[in-house]
Parts: C-alpha cells; sequence; structure tokens
C-alpha cells in the first residue's frame, strides 16, 4: 500500500497519499499509461504511414525513387541513431522531462512537416520528428517503471505499452492510405498534432516526478561516429544507382561510413561504467545476444523493406490508391495487434527459440509467396498475395516478442534497459537499411522484374534469420 500512496502522492504534485482513494490512484495510473501509450503510437504510426502516401507525396512536390526512400529513411535513420543517446538522456535529466520534451517537439516537428513546400524541407523534417521520437521511446518506459511500483503491476503496463506496437503497425498503411485519398497525403502529419497535445496534457497532469542521475555522462563520440556511419552507408547505398557506384559522392560516403563505424567500436571498448560507452562491446561475446541483434535488424530489414516495395507495387503496377493500398496490407498487420499476446505466453512457457524460428521462418514463406505471384492478374493472384502477406503478418508477430526476450534474458539483470534499447536500436538501422537495400534493387530493374528481386534479397535475408536462430537462439552453449 505504501509504494502506492507514494506514487499517487507524486503525481498529485505532493498531496497527501492518506486523503486518496485507492480507486482514484488506479485511474490515475491508467490515465497515465494512456498518455504514454498516445506519444509511443504516434511515434510507430509515423514509421509505416508514410509508405503508401509515397506516390501521392511525388506527385505533388517531385522527387525520384531515391528521394522516396529518403522520405522514409529520414525519420528512421535519426530515429535508430540516436535511441541509446536519448536513453542516456532521459537518465540524467529525468524521464518525465525529456518525454514532454520529446512530445512537444514531435508536435511542432509534424506542423511543420505537413507544411512542406518541396522534397528536400520533407525530408529534414522527416529527421526532426525521428529525433523527436527517439526521446519518446525510452523515456515512456521510464516514467511506467517510475510510476508502477510493483512489479506486476509495472509487468502488465509495460505490456498493454508495448502491445502499441502491434496496433500502430496494423494502423500505420490504413491510416495513411485514408488520410492520402480524402483529405490529401499531408494530412499523415497533421493528426500527429491533437495526438501529442493530448499526450503531454494528461502525461503532465499524472507523470510523477522521475529520479535523475546528474552524473550519467553522454556518449558524444559514440553518438557522432554511430549517426556518421549509418548516414554514409545509406546514402550510399540509396544513391549507388542514380548516380553510379563509382562515383565521387557514393565512394565517400560509403568511406566515411566504413570509418565511422571503425571509430564507433574503437570507441565503445572503454569499460562500461557511469562515464562509460553506451554500447558496451563486452556484452557481444554472448553469442545470443550478437545474434539477437543481427536478427533485430533482419526482422526490420524483412518487414520495412517489404512495406515500402509492396506499397510501390500496389499502387504504381497494380493501380491501386493510397486507401486501397493501406487495406491490401491489413492481411499482413493484422496479425501484429493481437497475435503477440499468445506469443508471450508461448515464450514464457517454451522459451523464445520455438516462436524465433517460426517468426523468421513464415516471413520468409510470406515474402517467397509475394514474389512468386508478383505480375499474375485475377481474383486467384489477389487471394494468394493476401495468403502470402498475411503468413509474413504472423512471422513478424512472432518474431519480435521472442528477440525482446532473447536479448534481455542473455545479459545481467542491470543491463536489461541497455539490451532493450540496442535491439531497438537494431531494428530501426535494419528498417533503414531494408529500405535503402530493396529501394535501389527497384531502381536498377524497375517493374514486375524489380519487385520480384527485391522480395528475394528480403526472403535471402529472413532465411538467414531463421537459420540463425536454430543455430543459436535458446541453445545453453550460445550462453
Amino acid at each position: 500500500m505504501s509504494s502506492q500512496s507514494s506514487t499517487v502522492t507524486a503525481a498529485q504534485g505532493g498531496s497527501a497519499a492518506a486523503g486518496v482513494k485507492p480507486e482514484a490512484g488506479v485511474r490515475r495510473k491508467g490515465l497515465l499509461l494512456l498518455g504514454l501509450s498516445l506519444g509511443y503510437f504516434m511515434v510507430l504510426l509515423d514509421t509505416s504511414v508514410v509508405n503508401v502516401a509515397l506516390p501521392a507525396i511525388r506527385d505533388d512536390i517531385g522527387g525520384g525513387l531515391s528521394g522516396l526512400q529518403w522520405v522514409v529513411n529520414g525519420y528512421t535513420l535519426t530515429f535508430a541513431a540516436l535511441l541509446l543517446t536519448m536513453g542516456a538522456l532521459s537518465d540524467r535529466f529525468g524521464a518525465r522531462k525529456v518525454f514532454l520534451t520529446g512530445t512537444w517537439a514531435f508536435l511542432i516537428a509534424s506542423g511543420l512537416t505537413a507544411a512542406s513546400p518541396n522534397l528536400g524541407v520533407l525530408i529534414g523534417m522527416r529527421g526532426v520528428l525521428g529525433i523527436a521520437g527517439a526521446a519518446l521511446l525510452p523515456a515512456s518506459m521510464a516514467v511506467i517503471a517510475t510510476a508502477y511500483t510493483d512489479p506486476a503491476q509495472r509487468a502488465r503496463a509495460l505490456g498493454s505499452w508495448a502491445a502499441i506496437t502491434g496496433v500502430a503497425l496494423a494502423a500505420g498503411p490504413v491510416v495513411g492510405g485514408v488520410l492520402t485519398d480524402t483529405l490529401g497525403w499531408r494530412f499523415i502529419f497533421v493528426i500527429n498534432v491533437p495526438v501529442a497535445l493530448l499526450s503531454v496534457l494528461i502525461t503532465r497532469a499524472f507523470a510523477p516526478q522521475s529520479p535523475r542521475n546528474p552524473d550519467r555522462a553522454i556518449d558524444l563520440p559514440g553518438q557522432l561516429f554511430a549517426v556518421l556511419a549509418l548516414a554514409g552507408l545509406t546514402f550510399g547505398v540509396i544513391q549507388s544507382e542514380p548516380e553510379g557506384w563509382t562515383s565521387a559522392p557514393v565512394l565517400i560516403a560509403l568511406a566515411v561510413g566504413v570509418a565511422a563505424a571503425i571509430g564507433f567500436v574503437m570507441v565503445e571498448r572503454r569499460e562500461p561504467g557511469v562515464r562509460g560507452p553506451m554500447l558496451p562491446l563486452q556484452l557481444f561475446r554472448k553469442a545470443t545476444f550478437s545474434v539477437g541483434l543481427l536478427n533485430g535488424l533482419l526482422v526490420n530489414f524483412g518487414l520495412s523493406g517489404v512495406l515500402f516495395v509492396m506499397s510501390l507495387h500496389f499502387q504504381q503496377g497494380l493501380g491501386y490508391t493510397a486507401m486501397a493500398a493501406g487495406l491490401a496490407f491489413l492481411p499482413l498487420t493484422l496479425p501484429t495487434a493481437f497475435n503477440p499476446i499468445y506469443t508471450g505466453r508461448l515464450v514464457a512457457r517454451k522459451g523464445p527459440r520455438i516462436p524465433s524460428i517460426l517468426g523468421f521462418s513464415l516471413m520468409t514463406v510470406g515474402a517467397i509467396i509475394q514474389l512468386l505471384f508478383v505480375g499474375g492478374d485475377g481474383a486467384g493472384q489477389y487471394a494468394l498475395t493476401a495468403v502470402g502477406l498475411l503468413i509474413f503478418g504472423f512471422g513478424v508477430s512472432f518474431a519480435i516478442p521472442s528477440l525482446v526476450t532473447t536479448l534481455v534474458s542473455s545479459v545481467p539483470k542491470e543491463q536489461a534497459g541497455i539490451a532493450s534499447g540496442a535491439l531497438n536500436s537494431a531494428r530501426q538501422t535494419g528498417a533503414v537499411v531494408g529500405v535503402a537495400v530493396l529501394g535501389s534493387v527497384l531502381q536498377a530493374s524497375p517493374g514486375d522484374s524489380g519487385t520480384k528481386v527485391a522480395l528475394s534479397v528480403a526472403a535471402a535475408a529472413l532465411a538467414v534469420g531463421a537459420l540463425l536462430a536454430v543455430g543459436y537462439i535458446g541453445r545453453r552453449t550460445a550462453q
């Protein structure tokens, strides 16, 4: 009872806990969870909502395929690169303050993004949105940990918060398609404004003050190298087709990316501690951790790459409207909204090995079904495409929850936060690379043939993930 009273007191700004009924504390926590989840939902929605709007964006403000790749990757690149540093900022300045600051920034940046006059401004503002989104993710987790002091209540709250992932993924293409066809593509960003405002108002009213660690250092060298490595490699891959692999900009970008990646490894070799690296390399001595991160990259490589490729195929190849394209993704996205609950129970009973293997295998099969029937026609072809997307979606809903358990259980409890942050960074990095690589394949070979090659690359990457799960996930020798 004392832990609950203290949480209620903090949420009320210091009022006496004795005068608060228990059910009032429960309501306050419920509203707080709603406010935090709205922020998280908004951030995740922006990773997928833009895909079905890409043709409309091109028709309105121009840009080729490489420009459309940057519209997607401008967000995920900064989001991936800054997640770990934003976690450190949350520790240093307090999670409540960082969450509110990030939400305000997301609100303002969304309004400015909606008003983008040209493609360059749109890409730049997508990068700003990614920075704000990176602040929201770790801070929201930390606020939940502070507000829910009872372990069982905290676990349930985090489970509800995590379920938003599937809902946001399911909603993204549909929301993007409906808004694009009815109000215009700019409204996929305008919708963030009221959601962010509601999240701010609720969180300010009910979030307790979070503990601060002023000695928590920010790994600026590591962060700089991480951004340069990811940006350089992404730029090189995306621009390789329009400018050529041997062009000066591509060669310079790739050289900067490789040099920065080496610099990141050198910097992160420091001993862990309060002023240590943001990603201690000692964690990679465990095969399970290393494979888990690689599979986190591969799962989003396949997911984001397929969403990008099939969005263009549905609208440019099959002539779908944006709304129809969004609805066409429902077989893929709906399983991610409900099946993770079952996956969590399966992981609790059997461990992460079986659902991880099953997830990557289903994603591989789903991608193969897609490429087999690209270019076909008739109701049978559409039905088989839907079946392939459904299988792919179930694969996603098995793979991602099992990866979380794999990573967190592979490190000591005091490093679980680092492991979770590293997995999120790896997944978003995979999304960046997936869109860059598969988009470049489409540029090299437009039309159905390019779509088939891109889906083949995605299937091969996911098959590697399945083999890694078979060889390393859940085996004692990998620990």
